[in-house]
């Protein structure tokens, strides 16, 4: 099964869309915050979405935990829990509610790193990266005893690829 992860696209719905169209099978799609769109958006449909510093509508909850199979993923924007500064935090509350994977935004930093047993990823920003010049997005591969991260730009072309033992 393949988890479709984006963040930080800052009013550009059109890459949104982009993106959603390289992964038309995706079990889930998951928007990390600043999308800066409105709730109900056409782009954002069908998504677990979550509120992030930049989305003024308060229909955007501050976190999402849900299931993709047997996966428990816990998504927050990341400000609320400080993640630019460390995510100590953040891995507080994704034991707290049993997650897997853990999937956060805010510091347009990509990055996937595995601590105590929970998945953190970062997908960057689709519209303003920071830490290298690529828009980047990422795609979560759930096998039956590993966990595939894989980054790409928003021409999908792969950045890089992480595998993860469950």
């Amino acid at each position: 099964m393949q988890v479709l992860v984006m963040s930080d696209t800052h009013g550009d719905s059109q890459v949104i869309e982009k993106v959603r169209g390289f992964y038309p099978n995706a079990a889930a799609i998951i928007h990390c915050g600043d999308s800066e769109l409105a709730f109900s958006h056409p782009a954002l449909e069908g998504m677990q979405k979550v509120r992030g510093n930049c989305d003024a509508e308060s229909a955007f909850p501050n976190e999402a935990v849900f299931d993709v199979g047997n996966v428990t993923f816990f998504v927050t924007h990341g400000h609320l829990f400080n993640v630019k500064s460390s995510i100590l935090s953040l891995s507080y509350r994704a034991k707290e509610v049993g997650a897997q994977i853990a999937c956060f935004g805010h510091s347009h930093l990509l990055g996937a790193e595995m601590i105590d047993d929970v998945l953190f990823i970062n997908p960057g920003s689709l519209l303003k990266p920071r830490g290298r010049k690529e828009k980047s997005f990422a795609v979560v591969e759930i096998r039956d005893d590993q966990f595939q991260v894989e980054f790409f730009t928003d021409d999908n072309d792969c950045i890089s690829s992480h595998t993860f033992t469950r």
